[in-house]
């Protein structure tokens, strides 16, 4: 079976920089465990596998080891595949997910605006072994999907080094650091090694718990955030209500064909 295949960079106005993520067009759904091995031979934090279905579109991203309920860099390219290189006419393109309709409208200056739940994080008991894991001193620890770990200074977020081995242990999806940001609202790294992503370079689903916690911290709705991983990303917030708006930009690195 031959499969077009597309690797964009999201969050990113270039390549090299921002997240990549491997997108795959389909005319009907391949088998869980083939969408999972080509996930795996792509080998990056997700590839998304989307399917036509009326005038919507039904929309799956699979990390290298397993299934997630929500993506935001793949659906970002995703959107940018849609528009981009198949030409969709309109301004929003709809995808159907296992978190819900997820909305992607085009903005000027190739700007793409994604509409995601909120995911405000809560006062847990952490696990003790959060701190010890990512190191630093944390001023605070939230949980809603991921735990929520702040940080004093963007410097103290930069400079982790988490124990990726103590991280698998704990149980949690995985881990976002924060902090407040120097030429930006707030800065952030992800780490989801149990999920076979010890530092994912930017990610969307993160900014559906930061967005509400910056937007309370800060008392605005309107947020610049930057992940800064080593190839680092920049993100355009808003919270409305109980969704979230995570725009961002997107270059694609290549197209091709896979053979199954």
């Amino acid at each position: 079976m031959d499969i077009p295949i597309y690797q964009v960079d999201a969050f990113s106005r270039s390549v090299f920089s921002g997240n990549p993520a491997a997108v795959c067009p389909l005319e009907r759904w391949l088998s869980d465990g083939t969408m999972q091995a080509i996930a795996s031979e792509n080998n990056l934090a997700e590839t998304a596998f989307f399917v036509r279905n009326g005038g919507s579109i039904d929309l799956r991203w699979f990390t290298p080891v397993c299934e997630v309920d929500l993506c935001g860099h793949a659906t970002l390219g995703s959107a940018h595949v849609v528009f981009e290189e198949l030409q969709e006419p309109g301004d929003t393109v709809r995808f159907q997910t296992k978190s819900g309709e997820l909305a992607v409208r085009r903005q000027g200056g190739g700007l793409l605006a994604m509409n995601f739940p909120s995911r405000p994080p809560q006062r847990v008991e952490p696990d003790p072994l959060v701190a010890v894991a990512l190191g630093g001193k944390p001023i605070e620890i939230l949980a809603a999907r991921d735990y929520l770990v702040r940080y004093g200074s963007a410097e103290e977020v930069r400079a982790l080094s988490p124990d990726m081995e103590a991280l698998k242990k704990i149980d949690r999806f995985a881990f976002i650091v924060t902090a407040p940001g120097t030429d930006c609202d707030f800065v952030s790294r992800f780490f989801a090694p149990a999920q076979g992503i010890p530092e994912d370079p930017v990610t969307g689903s993160a900014h559906c718990t930061l967005i509400p916690y910056w937007a309370k911290e800060l008392a605005k709705a309107e947020l610049h955030g930057r992940q800064i991983s080593s190839r680092g990303g920049e993100l355009f917030c808003k919270l409305l209500g109980d969704r979230v708006e995570i725009a961002g930009y997107a270059a694609l690195f290549l197209k091709g064909r896979i053979q199954v």
